[in-house]
């Protein structure tokens, strides 16, 4: 008896077919994106977990120099080896871009140094001894070669002429991300340099460490590296990326649940035959959670597969942006796992039945004589708006009592959560109640049709609409907030990149070339910075310093300060503190603060300035305190301006270079600094607009093949009015001003509810992942695009059924329709 309900049941899909579509996609978009955003998450986290490995050998400590500019001498490896550290190796690095914009990190290892390491490794598999000999190849994954399509033993050109190569593929996953392998020697003839990057030594017991120690110059040191912490340092950012997944399940949810209620209600007169010849509520109840299991099944099965797709396209972006933020070395493929892929069907499921529930139960508790009847259509439309206005209430009050916890990232996820909800599920009941009102009260008989018959049709607009303010909020919030974040970043890097060209010279030939810089024609001046990081109770502290010219005062972005905060930061016991370090232990201009030696307590702070490029408590001294209490101790830096930024900047590096022998890692133009740090938040947030932009289609999509199946629902009505004199024109007309009202209620909801999501998101996203605040940046043209894609959309969806009844005879369609 049952398997006929079904067929029954199914059989509505084949009238309307334009539902099953809707019905498909709403579940499978949703599923789609959560599950691509949860394969990245997954597979981040997995590498994070396997901790610091170079071909699957762990190297858990790093010997480096305590001077960040300074190289690890080659004589030191020679000697920890001749002592019995056979688990320590060398390794050098060289960040390049290849000649098509790739970025690539080259690792320069000894491959017969890495032998003994590897229990499992045999002299006939360890393919990397090829790296040694000529002509020197260069190893990559094999998933950055099929993407960069390269192909085995082919040459890569680098952006700055050089070439490296021949290209050797790895099919055995020793190399993974954008690493490649080269020989020591490659990496040292592109940077011109003999010593080393650093040592990286295997695990040792106390003892072993201890002597490690005792074996290194006082200008080394052996620290252990922190890789578990970066599923701890990189919190905020799948965060961000599990919220923007959720947030187009959540849309998906809508879009599948008006398909399923406009669906159940056009089933109505159905479900009332087959009640009268005797089916009853458990048998309907059985037959449409079958029809729902496979609705579920297939479309968790095409969302996994279109999200694995998406994972795999923005996987590059994600692990780009790890690397560049958190050092990070994430692969470039991702690939289907069972872990990821449960947890997107448990919600499916869930989020599919919740979806199903109220239709469900209104479509079984109605009597059958008033199903068949057919006077339901719209007859629980305003009641459920109550409900839904009911529960807005709720969620709201629930938002209050959130707003008054603690303000964290996830406390401002779930208030986000519960405003765009509340403001969602209130509207629809705003906007019938409105149009009912007006129906009643305009004098002109069209006005009132006009409004009555769109308070009739909220009954498929309304989750519709929902799903539409849902997601173009989020849009615009994350629009507001990116291009806030990119047009302060700009400005910043314009202000505070004033020199024109900055070198990182080592400390003892820094006045060397110093000297020399002062002495060529184009050079106006050269400005010293001192840097050393201490530890104190505040955490690891960077102290840097200052000159006391006006175009370095203008270099420096203040946010707060006291009168005359230049002359008291030169002149007395002053410091400048960074807006990060300010923030994060509540310091203001004006109050004194103590530091660890050699620098000492009581130390007035005279201003707060913005510091984007730097995540962590900075300290700002004229050079005169700097150097009384370090004595030229830390790293150096020297900023070079120019008398013509444009033609002597290039020139001087290129002398710079064949003077000092400087790598490429030394020596960086005002140029390049700019756009390499607008590069990497560019790279940073495409993941995060990317998201957004695909919810909003994903709305746009829903709120499409709602307004097509909900219009041709109506076709009796429409025919009805053709036949009572109604011209064509008049109800294309009537149709189109109906979506604009919707579609304008939407966008002046939506636009106001996004930008202050983004207010939200900005002082305290970014204020608890990097420390940073910034104003709102209205971003109009976005908005514009945004809301002119939307309502195109609308009209094509609404004009489609339309246009195809005046086709045709007023007394042909009311008969069709009948």
């Amino acid at each position: 008896m049952l398997w006929p309900v079904v067929k029954a049941l199914l059989g509505h899909y084949r009238r309307y077919p334009t539902q099953l579509i809707l019905v498909w996609l709403g579940l499978t978009l949703g599923v789609s994106l959560l599950s691509g955003v949860t394969a990245i998450n997954h597979y981040a986290l997995q590498s994070y977990q396997s901790g610091e490995k170079l071909f699957s050998t762990p190297l858990s400590y790093r010997i480096r120099p305590k001077r960040m500019a300074e190289r690890v001498p080659q004589q030191v490896y020679v000697q920890l080896r001749r002592a019995g550290f056979s688990q320590c190796v060398p390794l050098d690095s060289y960040p390049m871009t290849t000649a098509n914009g790739q970025e690539l990190t080259l690792m320069g290892i000894d491959p017969t140094a890495m032998l003994p390491l590897d229990s499992q490794l045999t002299i006939k598999k360890a393919n990397t001894l090829a790296l040694m000999y000529p002509p020197y190849p260069v190893m990559v994954s094999a998933d950055l070669a099929k993407r960069q399509k390269w192909q085995q033993g082919q040459d890569v050109a680098l952006d700055n002429g050089a070439v490296i190569g021949p290209i050797m593929i790895d099919h055995q996953g020793q190399v993974k991300g954008t690493h490649a392998i080269a020989d020591l020697s490659v990496v040292r003839a592109l940077k011109h340099d003999s010593g080393l990057g650093v040592i990286a030594c295997g695990d040792m017991t106390s003892h072993q460490l201890h002597n490690l120690q005792q074996q290194l110059p006082d200008d080394l040191v052996v620290v252990r590296t922190a890789k578990p912490e970066l599923q701890r340092l990189t919190h905020a950012f799948h965060l961000n990326l599990t919220a923007m997944g959720m947030l187009s399940f959540l849309v998906g949810l809508f879009i599948f649940y008006q398909a399923m209620s406009l669906s159940m209600i056009q089933r109505q007169p159905l479900v009332g035959l087959l009640r009268q010849a005797g089916v009853s509520h458990i048998q309907l109840a059985q037959a449409i959670s079958i029809e729902l299991v496979g609705l579920i099944l297939v479309s968790w099965l095409c969302g996994n597969v279109f999200g694995l797709m998406l994972a795999n396209q923005l996987i590059p972006s994600v692990s780009q942006s790890l690397r560049d933020l958190y050092a990070a070395n994430v692969g470039l493929s991702v690939h289907w796992d069972w872990g990821w892929s449960f947890y997107t069907l448990v919600m499916a499921t869930v989020g599919a039945f919740l979806s199903c529930a109220w239709p469900l139960i209104r479509l079984l508790k109605s009597p059958p004589i008033r199903l068949t009847a057919k006077l339901s259509l719209i007859r629980f439309a305003g009641r459920e708006f109550t409900i839904q206005a009911i529960l807005a209430l709720l969620l709201i009050i629930a938002a209050v009592f959130v707003n008054q916890l603690p303000t964290t990232q996830t406390q401002s996820f779930i208030l986000i959560g519960l405003i765009l909800l509340s403001v969602a599920l209130l509207t629809p009941y705003i906007i019938w109640k409105t149009f009912d009102i007006l129906s009643f009260r305009l004098p002109w008989v069209k006005a009132r049709w006009f409004f009555a018959d769109a308070a009739a049709s909220m009954s498929f607009r309304g989750i519709a609409t929902m799903a539409f303010i849902i997601a173009m909020a989020a849009n615009i919030g994350v629009e507001t907030m990116v291009g806030s974040f990119r047009i302060t970043t700009d400005k910043w890097l314009d202000e505070r990149l004033a020199a024109d060209l900055y070198l990182y010279p080592s400390s003892d030939k820094a006045a060397v070339v110093s000297h020399w810089l002062e002495e060529q024609p184009e050079v106006s001046a050269v400005w010293w910075r001192w840097e050393k990081d201490v530890s104190s109770n505040k955490g690891t502290l960077q102290i840097v310093s200052t000159g006391n010219s006006p175009r370095e005062r203008d270099a420096l972005t203040v946010k707060l300060a006291v009168p005359h905060y230049w002359y008291f930061l030169h002149a007395s016991r002053s410091v400048m503190i960074s807006e990060t370090l300010a923030l994060k232990h509540h310091l203001r201009p004006g109050q004194f603060i103590d530091l660890p030696p050699p620098m000492g307590k009581h130390w007035l702070i005279s201003g707060v300035y913005y510091d984007y490029g730097n995540p962590y408590g900075q300290i700002m001294v004229s050079q005169y305190h700097w150097l009384s209490a370090f004595a030229e101790q830390g790293r150096v830096a020297l900023a070079v301006l120019t008398h013509d930024r444009q033609h002597d900047a290039a020139g001087l590096k290129s002398r710079l270079n064949e003077r000092f022998l400087f790598d490429v890692e030394r020596v960086h133009s005002n140029a390049y600094l700019h756009n390499q740090a607008m590069k990497m938040f560019d790279r940073t947030f495409l993941i995060t607009d990317t998201l957004g932009n695909i919810t909003m289609l994903i709305a746009v999509f829903g709120i499409f093949f709602a307004t097509v199946a909900g219009e041709f629902s109506r076709k009796r009505h429409v025919a009805l009015l053709r036949v009572l004199g109604v011209s064509a024109k008049e109800l294309v007309c009537m149709g189109a001003l109906q979506l604009l009202v919707f579609w304008a209620i939407a966008v002046a909801i939506a636009i106001p509810l996004g930008i202050w999501s983004s207010q939200l998101m900005m002082n305290v996203f970014i204020k608890d992942s990097f420390g940073w605040t910034m104003d709102v940046q209205m971003i109009p043209e976005k908005y514009l695009q945004t809301s002119l894609l939307s309502m195109l959309a609308l009209l094509i969806a609404g004009a489609l059924p339309v246009l195809r009844l005046v086709r045709r005879s007023p007394m042909t369609s009311f008969r069709d329709a009948v």
